[in-house]
Parts: C-alpha cells; sequence; structure tokens
C-alpha cells in the first residue's frame, strides 16, 4: 500500500510515505543529542553526495500495513550522550507527534544509530 488512507462524511484523507517520514524526521531532529540523519546504506550516501541533497526525509523508511504505521530511524547521536536515553526520547516523541498531527496508529518506531559525532553541540555554543 503505497499510502495511508482513511474515509471520512466528505471524502478520503490519504497521507502519504513521504509526508510521514517528513513529519518524523523533523521530531526526531528536535531530540536532544541526535545531530543528523544518516543514509540507510553506503549506496544511499553516495547518491546523496553526488546529488548534494539533504533533506528531512534521510534515513528514515515507513512502512504501513493496512492501518499501523511502521517507522525506522537511521540517527546520528552526539558524543557523550547516554545512546540509549536518545533513543528512547526519539521513539516517544516520533510516535507521539505521528498519532497527534496525522492521526495516525503507530505500531513500532525503530532507532538505528548509525554513527556517533563530537563536538557538534559545543561548537555551535
Amino acid at each position: 500500500m503505497a499510502r495511508n488512507s482513511s474515509i471520512r462524511p466528505l471524502g478520503e484523507i490519504n497521507v502519504s510515505p513521504d509526508a510521514i517520514a517528513m513529519v518524523a524526521g523533523i521530531a526526531a531532529l528536535e531530540c536532544y543529542g541526535v545531530v543528523g540523519m544518516a543514509s540507510r546504506s553506503l549506496q544511499d550516501g553516495i547518491a546523496e553526495l553526488l546529488r548534494g541533497k539533504d533533506n528531512l526525509t534521510k534515513g528514515i523508511e515507513v512502512s504501513i500495513d493496512g492501518d499501523l504505521v511502521m517507522v525506522d530511524l537511521f540517527v546520528i547521536v552526539e558524543y557523550g550522550t547516554r545512546i540509549k536515553e536518545v533513543a528512547r526520547n526519539v521513539i516517544e516523541r516520533v510516535r507521539y507527534t505521528i498519532e497527534s498531527q496525522l492521526g495516525l496508529a503507530v505500531s513500532a518506531v525503530n532507532v538505528i544509530v548509525q554513527g556517533v559525532r563530537t563536538g557538534v553541540r559545543g561548537a555551535a555554543q
């Protein structure tokens, strides 16, 4: 299924996986300790470097099964943070944001830490 839809009395509402990924990406990047999204694979990373494209849906996979949404987030965290706590916060925030803003039921949010980066928050302050 390419879209998650619901039928209302006035018509049908379709939410594309790209829209879900955009909402999830924004929510994840707002979490303390997340410094960026990672590419899902080396090939994806090379392709994005060649295109020069850095968008909010990079590193996010959305699967829709009936009325349930599953999100995989490939993130880069800041060195010195508790990775388990950062991942837990990302899971909670992404689930809450998708459910409250889009009205979709989330079956799972999986956080895959692809890397650790140093000095990102410290350099900005």
